[in-house]
């Protein structure tokens, strides 16, 4: 190896350009079976969920997030990633992609931990769901239960094949 090719950084450990936003949006139901939402201060209900921080996993991300903003406690054992779904809102940038997990068990009582983001926190049943629905959250809950009378929305969606 040359000393200018030494020079160089390794391409593995260089990061390309940012083209995506990587978030998790988390499916959590209580024992009926009805899901959470929060009311946003805009009046748009929305799934708990944010963004994957550097070196984190999904799994974990969606744990910390249901944390951070309900109190609910889960382990990321307990989250499921079942899908992936892109799109661009607005025309912007960066494509936006979410990561549809499902938390399997949790513990505690939903409060909101963030006042200035959600309003309150609220279980529905799935066939009962409230509007408008922040998209995302709608395109999520429509990848977790096909048959919701829910829009298919300007989305890609990828389905997650969990391993053998």
């Amino acid at each position: 190896m040359t000393p200018a090719e030494q020079a160089q950084p390794h391409r593995n450990l260089q990061a390309p350009a940012a083209q995506a936003s990587l978030g998790a949006g988390v499916i959590v139901t209580d024992p009926e079976g009805r899901v959470l939402l929060g009311l946003h201060p805009t009046g748009v209900w929305e799934l708990p969920g944010g963004k994957v921080d550097p070196g984190e996993s999904i799994e974990r991300a969606a744990a910390r997030e249901l944390a951070e903003e309900t109190t609910l406690e889960a382990d990321p054992d307990d989250v499921e990633v079942v899908a992936i779904l892109l799109d661009t809102p607005n025309g912007a940038a960066l494509t936006r992609m979410t990561a549809v997990t499902v938390v399997g068990a949790h513990r505690g009582t939903p409060a909101v931990a963030e006042p200035d983001k959600m309003r309150r926190w609220e279980w529905f049943a799935p066939d009962a769901l409230p509007a408008p629905l922040f998209v995302p959250s709608s395109q999520a809950l429509k990848i977790w239960r096909p048959e919701l009378p829910l829009e298919n929305g300007p989305f890609h969606r990828y389905a997650v094949r969990r391993e053998a």
